[in-house]
């Protein structure tokens, strides 16, 4: 594999497709919309391609020579340097329990195959655009016993730090500076994940879980409360065993 030759001031997208006329495809709209791609056939050649300089976007197949696109997508997300790659799945496994899978190993959308190039890149623009560097807010946000530090991108129940993927940090973030607010699925789609249509509201559900979870430890998960036929919301404090 040719050896990454990427400059600063383009979008670097490493596409991992074992299926050289699909790579090609995917390749060919990138190049258009001006990226500067690379690909890789397996999971080791996308694993030295990573190592070799950090993309700012990986397009990712599941089945692949050498390993699966999902345990590649939990390894990138274990370590510090790649925590934050954004990571687009595209695969011909369109089960519910497949996406869930891809999303729970931090994939940032997921796509199924046979797919339309437009769609494809918009689904790309749509991950670019929230994972883009932005100017963080000032101070902290109090709603009970959570404490979120909204630089440092640190949240804390009763004083007890709690570890959150990028994604759940955003959900947090807005359910604490519109506590009690009932928020339907589309709204924090358009609040958490960018004003766009290609990602699908039962992600939200995906992500909640994925949030809850890691609130149960320091028993804050029930603040996040379900609201049948219209969303989520933050609770004030937790409530009331029973």
């Amino acid at each position: 594999m040719r050896s990454p030759t990427w400059s600063s001031d383009v979008t670097r997208t490493l596409i991992v497709e074992d299926e050289p006329a699909i790579a090609e495809l995917i390749a060919i709209h990138l190049r258009h919309a001006g990226h500067e791609v690379t690909q890789a056939g397996t999971v080791s050649q996308a694993r030295a391609a990573v190592d070799a300089v950090l993309p700012d976007l990986v397009v990712l197949d599941w089945m692949l020579p050498g390993g699966s696109g999902v345990e590649l997508a939990r390894h990138w997300r274990a370590a510090a340097r790649t925590r934050e790659l954004p990571i687009l799945m595209l695969t011909a496994r369109g089960d519910e329990a497949d996406m869930i899978a891809g999303l729970d190993a931090g994939a940032d959308d997921y796509l199924v195959k046979p797919f339309s190039p437009g769609e494809l890149m918009a689904r790309i623009r749509a991950v670019l655009r929230r994972r883009a560097p932005t100017a963080l807010a000032e101070g902290q946000l109090q709603v009970g016993p959570l404490r979120l530090d909204q630089a440092a991108h640190r949240l804390e129940v009763d004083g007890r730090p709690v570890k959150l993927g990028p994604t759940e940090f955003r959900l947090i973030q807005h359910l604490m500076s519109h506590p009690e607010r009932v928020h339907s699925r589309s709204q924090l789609l358009d609040r958490v994940w960018g004003d766009h249509v290609f990602i699908e509201e039962r992600t939200v559900d995906v992500h909640i879980k994925r949030l809850r979870e890691s609130l149960m430890p320091v028993d804050a998960g029930r603040m996040i409360e379900t609201v049948r036929g219209a969303g989520y919301r933050l609770l004030k404090d937790r409530p009331a065993a029973g």
